[in-house]
């Protein structure tokens, strides 16, 4: 059974930077996209950023030009580096396998919290 586990939330102030990971059981060649999600407090959850096997990548609009969806295939690892982040930012963040339209359909992980204050 595949296996996604988030790590890396925490606090930080507006228009600082985090970096969220998401560590796979199996090999990440073998999971056709990860996606990286996130629920606000009263919102439905909503895809951030996704990559494929291939590199694809794919962004929210709120998060183009300050989030970054990478990989690191030697350690199974999916990073999201979240740059000038802003309060409507705060969110669970989850990590998930996807669709290649980045449909997530594991299921979900604790998540990893990402607080942006003023």
């Amino acid at each position: 059974q595949v296996q996604l586990v988030e790590s890396g939330g925490g606090s930080v102030q507006a228009g600082g930077s985090l970096r969220l990971s998401c560590a796979a059981s199996v090999n990440i060649f073998s999971i056709d996209a990860v996606g990286w999600y996130r629920q606000a407090p009263g919102k439905e959850r909503e895809l951030v950023a996704g990559i494929s096997r291939g590199g694809r990548t794919t962004y929210a609009d709120s998060v183009k030009g300050r989030f970054t969806i990478s990989r690191d295939n030697a350690k199974n690892l999916v990073y999201l580096q979240m740059n000038s982040l802003k309060l409507e930012d705060t969110a669970v963040y989850y990590c998930n396998r996807a669709t290649m339209d980045f449909r997530p359909f594991s299921s979900w992980g604790q998540g990893t919290q990402v607080t942006v204050s003023s």
